[in-house]
């Protein structure tokens, strides 16, 4: 409240400066105001410099018989004040002439803001209504500086002061000058509740937009006080409970009090939760005789049995109101009405359809698009002019507009038509920046460090449409990727997707070899349900394996041009003498005293670059409650590819991804994670080991990156990961806030358990294909050796042994983007597995 009267406090000065003036003027007009009778043509003028004779004159309006009376004459003199083009203005006699005195306004020279560090001058010279070149108005003066004061207001300043001070100038100017004293920003020190018993306030923090103030709220603004955010505030809590079934709650208030000694204001929000209710029953009635009431049952996300949920209700209501105007009955208007049964906890809901009015749109204006070509906006509606107005498809096209994400505000309202059954509809926008210039970094334990620069446009052209082109270099991946979306595509709504892109894998300590990619690949994607999606794709890529010199050094060259082993390839004892080659320096092993990639690698290496062509499509169901933070809800995404639509290798690969959050007790949140895919040949096509699934912390944490499944174990190769054709794994995940820091810092601990599997190489096995040969004398100086004619095959570990583990994690939604720290012991695993027991990722854009 104190901020407040100082605000007022700056203002009192000017405020009495303008009124001074007025109130002279009006006693003028009192005393000298002439009893008698004039024409408007016998009306004199004087002091006039740049508004003409005549209009001053058009101001007064005659009575009966042409004549000027009293009480036009005090008429005509209000209304040349209120057009504020004067600075004084009084009426006199002379001669039995009427005589009217003007002092007109001085023009203004310049408009100028000192004091101003927060906000630009801009954007206050967009807003404030005196302008170089205009008149200078006293009253317009003072609504500049209330008007300056409340943008202050709306970025938290309640503490500011505005001080018009006026300039004269030669020849009839003045300079405007607004001395801003910005003050210091007024943050929320508490958020308080009364009333929640059913939800903490922790929780029912998570809900609303308003934030507390700590020491990491310089890199937001939510803890800034704001009326208008503290009232969406009380909406947000209160759609919020009637989504979990309290149907007679009420956000009784939303009391604020500024509290001196803290420096900010203390939000409380006073609820009356009322009782939990369930569905008992759910009713269609119509009374249109041709629309069979049950036709639209389908088109219900409400159950019987389940909590009440107004959000599911509303979107229930909208899609059978849509699907009985798809069924030729434009006019039918769906109301849901509830009977509550108060001792049971229940509601019965009944849908009613009913014939609506009959009214039409005449017109659909679209206001405030100075870059958003009209056609974008128009085409998110699924009516059109002349078409029978639906409020259930306005409002889901002002839902889709403020999901393109190009706008600070939409708004759709109705105004009357021509006609009394003619609407006219009209779209309020304010557009925003659409591009983004992104530098970003991070650091994991798989792909060490990495930054990447990226620009990226979501409204090319204000036609709607979205570019980005990225690169990419970190220490074991680089790469650039260039992308366009037309959402559009020939006017229908379906996205179409082209991507460009190569990427480069090195080699690290969970892989011996480095891979090299560019492809490319167009897709489209269709919306069949709000909740659930469609995309197919084409992908054709290129892709080869490096390898250092020292794990392929042998390069398969087992003879002399002479026919006789090549002694760099496990040469025999007798061969070794024969030639003087000291076998103590490599243990007789040859080129592989310093390792060899594994079969399967070498055989990727050997067959060069290898092109790949697959059709693909992706089914994608999202009922998550927050796609950046969720805590109810479920998100599938089931994929499938074929390739061998030309390229070099044919196969039909399948996966599943399914997690589903479900709030328990208090904040905690249970998150269950199931995922699995299988890999089939297709054709006599041998798979390529790249074409395997490759699993690690991905499927059961604890496991380091290829960790886990089958593996190459042949003692003189670099034992790599080969992959499997299958692979399951489920999770089971507890998510929590930290009770004793603020909601803002963002950090929740997790503790899980995870079992998982990967199995069933089907890759190459030998160079049998190559026409490979034997080397005589092949033994390796080991307890076991490997049976003749099998040196140079693949022995590999494929047990179908259960991976499990248990581990916690440390879920932080930093300033510096998402970061997530994870420690998982393995509990169960293969005896060739690979484990890490700590894990670390994350990165931000600045």
């Amino acid at each position: 409240m104190m901020f407040g009267m100082r605000v007022r406090g700056g203002l009192f000065a000017a405020l009495v400066m303008f009124a001074v003036p007025v109130a002279a003027t009006l006693a003028a007009v009192s005393v000298s105001a002439p009893a008698l009778a004039q024409t408007v043509d016998s009306i004199a003028v004087e002091g006039n410099r740049r508004v003409e004779l005549e209009t001053i004159r058009s101001y007064f309006r005659p009575g009966p018989g042409g004549r000027l009376g009293q009480a036009q004459i005090d008429d005509g003199l209000k209304a040349l004040i209120e057009t504020g083009l004067f600075q004084d203005v009084h009426i006199e006699t002379r001669g039995g002439r009427l005589v009217v005195i003007v002092v007109e306004n001085p023009v203004i020279g310049r408009v100028a803001f000192e004091g101003n560090k927060k906000i630009k001058d801009e954007q206050l010279t967009a807003e404030v209504q005196s302008k170089p070149r205009g008149t200078f108005s006293r009253p317009m003066v003072q609504s500049d500086a209330l008007r300056i004061a409340e943008i202050y207001r709306r970025s938290g300043r309640y503490d500011v002061r505005v001080n018009p001070q006026i300039i004269e100038q030669p020849n009839n100017r003045v300079d405007l000058i607004f001395e801003i004293n910005e003050g210091v920003k007024t943050g929320v020190r508490s958020i308080e509740f009364i009333g929640n018993n059913a939800y903490s306030a922790s929780r029912l923090r998570d809900v609303i937009k308003t934030r507390e103030s700590n020491i990491l709220s310089f890199l937001g603004g939510n803890d800034v006080y704001d009326p208008d955010r503290v009232e969406a505030d009380r909406d947000l809590i209160r759609r919020f409970y009637l989504k979990n079934g309290y149907a007679d709650v009420q956000v009784v208030a939303a009391l604020t009090e500024y509290d001196p000694d803290k420096k900010g204001f203390l939000v409380t929000f006073k609820i009356e939760e009322g009782q939990q209710y369930r569905v008992a029953a759910v009713n269609f009635t119509s009374s249109i005789s041709t629309l069979d009431p049950n036709a639209l049952r389908s088109w219900s996300r409400v159950n019987v049995g389940s909590l009440y949920n107004a959000e599911a209700l509303e979107k229930s209501v909208e899609e059978m109101q849509i699907e009985a105007s798809r069924r030729g009955y434009a006019f039918a208007v769906v109301r849901p009405r509830g009977d509550r049964n108060f001792e049971n906890h229940t509601v019965s809901i009944t849908f009613a359809i009913d014939e609506g009015p009959r009214t039409y749109i005449e017109r659909i204006n679209v206001r405030g698009n100075t870059r958003t070509r009209d056609y974008v906006i128009r085409r998110e509606f699924d009516i059109s002019e002349g078409d029978a107005y639906n409020r259930a498809l306005v409002d889901r096209a002002e839902r889709r507009l403020k999901n393109l994400d190009f706008f600070k505000t939409v708004k759709i309202t109705t105004e009357p038509g021509s006609s009394s059954d003619r609407v006219i509809l009209i779209v309020d926008l304010e557009e925003k920046s659409t591009g983004d210039f992104s530098v970003s970094g991070g650091y994991s334990t798989t792909d060490g460090a990495l930054a990447e620069v990226s620009v990226s446009e979501r409204n090319l052209l204000g036609r709607g449409l979205f570019a980005k082109a990225s690169v990419t270099y970190g220490q074991y991946a680089r790469g650039y990727s260039l992308s366009f979306v037309e959402p559009y595509l020939l006017d229908y709504r379906v996205a179409l997707g082209l991507d460009l892109y190569q990427r480069q894998q090195l080699s690290n300590s969970y892989i011996s070899y480095g891979t090299k990619t560019l492809g490319f690949s167009p897709r489209l994607g269709f919306s069949l349900r709000e909740d659930l999606s469609l995309q197919l794709r084409y992908s054709i890529y290129q892709q080869e394996i490096s390898l250092p010199s020292t794990l392929n050094n042998c390069n398969n060259i087992q003879t002399l041009p002479d026919g006789t082993p090549n002694p760099a390839f496990f040469p025999s004892p007798a061969f070794a003498n024969l030639h003087g080659i000291d076998l103590t320096s490599t243990n007789g092993l040859g080129c592989f005293y310093d390792g060899e990639a594994s079969l399967p690698v070498r055989k990727e290496l050997a067959g060069g670059k290898t092109l790949t062509s697959a059709l693909g499509y992706t089914l994608n169901y999202n009922t998550l409650d927050n796609n950046k933070n969720p805590t109810d809800g479920l998100l599938v995404d089931f994929r499938q590819d074929f390739a061998g639509v030309g390229g070099d290798v044919s196969y039909i690969k399948t996966a599943i991804d399914a997690k589903y959050y479900t709030p328990l007790v208090s904040d905690l949140v249970g998150v269950i994670h199931a995922q699995g895919g299988i890999l089939n040949k297709l054709g006599s096509t041998e798979l390529r080991m790249l074409d395997h699934f490759q699993m690690g912390p991905n499927l059961v944490r604890g496991f380091a990156p290829n960790g886990i499944g089958p593996r190459d174990i042949n003692p003189y190769s670099t034992q790599d990961a080969i992959g499997g054709t299958k692979y399951w794994g489920v999770s089971a995940e507890l998510q929590m806030p930290f009770w004793f820091l603020p909601k803002e810092v963002g950090l929740k601990g997790a503790v899980y358990a995870d079992a998982g599997g990967l199995y069933d190489y089907q890759g190459p096995t030998s160079w049998a294909a190559t026409g490979e040969v034997n080397v005589p004398g092949c033994v390796r100086p080991t307890n076991n050796p490997p049976t003749p004619g099998t040196c140079l095959g693949l022995n590999f570990d494929d047990s179908k042994v259960v991976r499990t583990s248990v581990g916690v994690g440390l879920i932080w939604q930093s300033p510096f983007g998402p970061l997530r720290f994870d420690y998982a012991i393995p509990l169960t695993k293969g005896q060739f597995d690979r484990t890490q027991e700590f894990r670390f990722g994350g990165g931000t854009s600045f």
